[in-house]
């Protein structure tokens, strides 16, 4: 933490993992590898069965994950091709609209919705365990009999084993992230082709797709845009933070062809191999099991069953690492820049996560309904500033430097853009409320998209004719013009 600063950068701004990057590392694969790890999750895996509850058919299920996925893709490449040009993670890009100091607001909130769900997501990493463990020593039952703040001894080892191997990924900072994800992605892809061959076979290569589902509440029509909502919503957390991946990408062409193949390519693949595996169960088992890690656990073969818990295992530390553990790391640090690195901020998201007893959280509907849905409803908020601010009022043109500075372009009043808070208040409001609000409930699927646009258009409208927008804007073409490089792979320095 003690490395010299840039001249004229501010120590309460900078540091080492928040500057600008330089080493551009994470090529198409790397990218790719990260979708993989996000999307062959548990919550991925059940997430197009869960569609058919929506009271939808399988073709009206396919075509609405098609139609919310390509919309991520569009939106993904926005939040990517920020961070690969300006190379900077997700509050330092923040700070462009909300402020040098004010950017703590998203990026704390960010954190918050990342760090509970880190918690989780390692105690159900630890359920697979549990099955190892229990089928290798079956004597081990007895230590599932007590409880200790809610969680048994042998579900707190664990949770503890998960919750240590995931800090092993600090040891290098993102390349040590980056080299786990080239093959956590691939290998579950590959055990997964081997489950939907088992479960086919059992099958006799005959099952029906339509998976149970509920009644169309408010109509097809509604059902259909809410499935195709609900799946843009799904990867809302990322569209925030993906720059924090691709500011490590040398090219705008490897965000963009990491993106296709990642996103519509292999979501709609592994969509419709869950469906089919999850429909399969019912021909082999005679009811339809939705997690994947019971079905292997069926599987009357040791080596088959370790193969899939360690796997799904290893598939949902894929998705933690990249929804829930880089984002708090970087959202902290950026907090307090001259004591807090990207090692220290992991460190001290593990450790919330470790004493909020994270079981408990998920098995607390009003936990998860209310406090994570209502936070969730603010992701929409931030974006819709954050992008029409650098697209549509900036156009792209941002002052790098200057987001290390105490004194520059984006310090605003005291640090922070008041019209930012005031754009995100007045939409927060109603998407929280459209969220959470049993009286909303025919339009809560769309609380996102009503956040974000709102708080897209009184933002540009109340920042439209600021005078230090037009004074950044100019100093900031000024500085492109002076500094050679093309605007695929120039990376700006902060000096």
């Amino acid at each position: 933490m003690s490395h010299a600063i840039p001249p004229g950068a501010s120590r309460r701004l900078y540091n080492e993992d928040l500057a600008p990057a330089e080493h551009r590392t994470w090529g198409f694969y790397s990218l790719f590898a990260m979708w993989m790890s996000d999307i062959h999750s548990l919550g991925g895996y059940t997430f197009a069965a869960g569609l058919f509850a929506l009271g939808l058919g399988a073709w009206q299920v396919f075509l609405a994950l098609v139609a919310g996925i390509v919309i991520v893709f569009f939106l993904m490449n926005c939040s990517g091709y920020a961070g690969q040009k300006t190379g900077v993670p997700y509050p330092v890009l923040a700070r462009i609209s909300f402020g040098t100091f004010g950017a703590n607001l998203p990026a704390l909130l960010r954190a918050l919705v990342a760090i509970a769900w880190y918690g989780i997501q390692t105690w159900l990493a630890s359920r697979a365990v549990i099955i190892i463990a229990l089928k290798i020593w079956p004597e081990l039952a007895v230590l599932t009999e007590n409880n200790f703040l809610g969680e048994s001894t042998l579900g707190w080892l664990a949770f503890v084993l998960m919750w240590a191997l995931q800090l092993l990924l600090l040891r290098n900072g993102m390349e040590t992230i980056r080299r786990f994800q080239d093959w956590a992605g691939p290998a579950v892809w590959a055990v997964m082709g081997v489950l939907v061959v088992y479960i086919l076979i059992h099958a006799g290569w005959k099952i029906s797709v339509e998976l149970p589902g509920g009644q169309a509440q408010w109509g097809v029509a509604h059902a259909f845009f809410a499935a195709v909502a609900l799946t843009v919503t799904y990867f809302s957390t990322l569209m925030l933070n993906f720059c924090d991946f691709s500011r490590f990408a040398p090219s705008r062409k490897a965000v963009r062809t990491a993106n296709l193949w990642g996103l519509p390519v292999n979501f709609i693949a592994f969509s419709v191999v869950s469906v089919v595996v999850t429909a399969g169960t019912f021909q082999v088992y005679g009811e339809h099991i939705y997690d994947p890690v019971e079905i292997v656990g069926r599987i009357d073969n040791i080596w088959a069953l370790l193969l899939g818990a360690v796997t799904f295992a290893v598939a949902t530390l894929g998705i933690n690492v990249v929804a829930n553990f880089v984002s708090p790391a970087y959202d902290l640090a950026n907090a307090w820049p001259s004591r807090i690195d990207f090692k220290r901020g992991g460190l001290i998201s593990a450790m919330i996560a470790l004493v909020i007893t994270p079981w408990n959280l998920f098995n607390s509907p009003v936990v998860i309904n209310l406090f994570l849905g209502g936070l969730g409803a603010l992701l929409g908020p931030l974006f819709g500033i954050i992008m029409v601010d650098y697209y549509v009022l900036r156009k792209q043109h941002v002052l790098v430097r200057d987001l290390f500075r105490e004194e520059g372009y984006y310090t605003y009043t005291g640090g922070w853009n008041q019209k930012a808070v005031i754009s995100f208040l007045v939409s927060a409001v109603p998407a929280v409320v459209f969220a959470l609000v049993p009286v909303f409930g025919a339009i809560s699927a769309f609380s996102w998209f009503i956040g974000s646009i709102l708080a897209a258009v009184v933002h540009y409208f109340i920042s439209r004719h600021d005078r230090s927008l037009a004074e950044s804007i100019t100093a900031a073409v000024a500085d492109d013009t002076a500094e050679p490089g093309g605007t695929e792979t120039h990376i700006p320095q902060a000096r």
